[in-house]
């Protein structure tokens, strides 16, 4: 296991079973997230109840960068198997959610547009563009963002956005609009 854990018995015996079982679970926490730098696991046992047995609660402290995720389970169950798989399944869905907010956060990087000319057009409503550097690029009907296919011209600048296509270069959202070109 990468990540400290602590372990913390309150009202009740340690038990090596239950320890075990926690350190298991951990670990995959520790699998699915690497950002986790701290975790704290409490397994308290409350007084035992008059017609049912003693419940359990199960509190999983996780620090990871920016932030504290806590699970306090308000509800109790008998058996501690049970209570620490509830606590670890709302502390993986947590995780979750944290990572998934980290991913939503990084930037994003916009491919540049490149630039060229149109060099040949075919009435099925394809054609290809060639750049400065002499590379031809493939675009049809549908890659025109503006203006529609049929109102461009041969020596038409353009600007375009390059994908790799199964044959070769191609442009996606070509426009024709007058460009600022670097």
């Amino acid at each position: 296991m990468i990540i400290p854990l602590r372990i913390v018995f309150l009202h009740t015996v340690p038990s090596d079973a239950v320890e075990a079982e926690i350190r298991k679970r951990a670990k995959k926490l520790d699998e699915f997230c690497n950002h986790v730098m701290h975790c704290k696991v409490t397994v308290d046992a409350f007084a035992k109840h008059q017609q049912q047995g003693r419940p359990y609660a199960v509190r999983i402290d996780i620090t990871v960068p920016g932030t504290e995720i806590v699970i306090n389970r308000r509800h109790r169950h008998e058996d501690v198997y049970v209570a620490i798989r509830d606590a670890f399944e709302a502390a993986y869905r947590k995780l979750q959610d944290y990572v998934q907010h980290q991913f939503r956060r990084d930037v994003k990087h916009h491919a540049e547009p490149v630039y060229g000319r149109v060099k040949k057009l075919f009435e099925d409503g394809y054609g290809y563009i060639e750049t400065e550097d002499g590379r031809e690029f493939y675009f049809d009907r549908s890659n025109m963002v503006h203006p529609d296919f049929d109102h461009i011209d041969i020596d038409t600048e353009v600007q375009f956005l390059e994908s790799a296509a199964g044959e070769g270069l191609q442009a996606k959202h070509v426009s024709a609009d007058k460009h600022n070109q670097p």
